[in-house]
């Protein structure tokens, strides 16, 4: 097909600017329909972003047989049945991250697409930033030798929201299968997956320091990738202030990045590098592209199913979630 015609399923915050115009605005690419369950929020988007039809069902929408593809932007409590309903109209998906609440829910999805011989992708558009491409290569160069170890630091002060209290999504683990530790640091497993190999095995702690919501708000975990590199983490999201910084060690130097800041990527080895690289107005553009391509048969995808299952394997050890 010369073009992919989307329909979406939710038009929340991460529709209104990091993914719903890429869909309609990248080459190839087409956002023919979206759905909402308010009518008056749904309708307000799609005549914004300009889209044809509007549904306040689901099932309707990914039944419009002028859909080829269905774009799940809701909260990760309903991608497990919203695809498996998509999967079952014979279409291909793609479902925001986390994939789902846990790695049983996604190996299933996975499965059905699989059989049904469709495309199940995830939002882990990381891994088509070209600030991530750029540390791949120097990774796949060898500028800092053997890889070693990896640390990663994020935290962050409680928003208003927190300390009122008013109801979040992404902090009610129900909804979003954790709290903002499942949001963020799924996006960061994936991408070091990604750049240095699967990780193997994994432990961590959890703890609900500050006690404002439901899910945990610190997190620690260490583990250990396929070729024998070792990582650690620490996620704290009732902290002083916010930090973002990874740091991949070497045997001959040091890449050092932000998995969501765009701070100027670091090299330290041979030479000392720093490499500031915009990111595309629309975040999820590369991921759009590469998805595109993907379905039309032109070239394969990273961000599919298949691998996002070995990052809420990574979530499930640390959150102790069940399978």
């Amino acid at each position: 097909m010369d073009v992919v015609r989307w329909g979406m399923i939710g038009c929340g915050s991460v529709a209104e600017r990091k993914s719903g115009p890429a869909f309609y605005k990248a080459p190839g690419s087409a956002l023919v329909a979206v759905m909402g369950r308010r009518l008056e929020a749904v309708t307000d988007y799609a005549t914004r972003h300009g889209i044809a039809r509007v549904y306040t069902d689901a099932q309707a929408l990914i039944n419009d047989p002028e859909v080829d593809a269905v774009y799940i932007a809701t909260p990760p409590d309903s991608h497990h049945a919203y695809s498996l309903l998509v999967a079952a109209a014979g279409k291909h998906c793609c479902v925001e991250k986390p994939m789902s609440l846990n790695a049983g829910q996604s190996r299933e999805m996975q499965k059905v697409f699989a059989n049904a011989g469709l495309h199940l992708f995830v939002s882990y558009y990381r891994r088509s930033l070209p600030r991530f491409q750029q540390v791949r290569q120097w990774l796949d160069a060898g500028r800092i030798g053997e890889v070693r170890h990896l640390t990663w630091t994020l935290t962050k002060a409680p928003s208003p929201v927190d300390l009122g209290g008013a109801h979040n999504w992404r902090t009610d683990p129900d909804i979003a299968g954790g709290g903002y530790f499942a949001d963020l640091a799924s996006h960061g497993f994936d991408l070091f997956q990604y750049l240095l190999g699967d990780i193997t095995d994994v432990a961590g702690f959890t703890a609900r320091q500050a006690g404002l919501y439901a899910a945990e708000d610190a997190v620690s975990a260490s583990w250990r990738f396929a070729s024998g590199a070792t990582g650690m983490g620490c996620w704290n999201f009732v902290a002083d202030r916010r930090e973002d910084r990874v740091e991949v060690i070497g045997s001959q130097g040091r890449i050092s990045f932000s998995v969501f800041d765009e701070h100027p990527l670091q090299l330290q080895a041979d030479e000392h590098l720093s490499l500031h690289i915009d990111h595309h107005e629309h975040i999820q553009w590369h991921h759009v592209l590469g998805m595109n391509a993907h379905i039309r048969g032109e070239a394969q995808h990273p961000a599919v199913a298949g691998e996002a299952l070995k990052t809420d394997w990574v979530m499930d050890q640390i959150l102790k979630r069940g399978h």
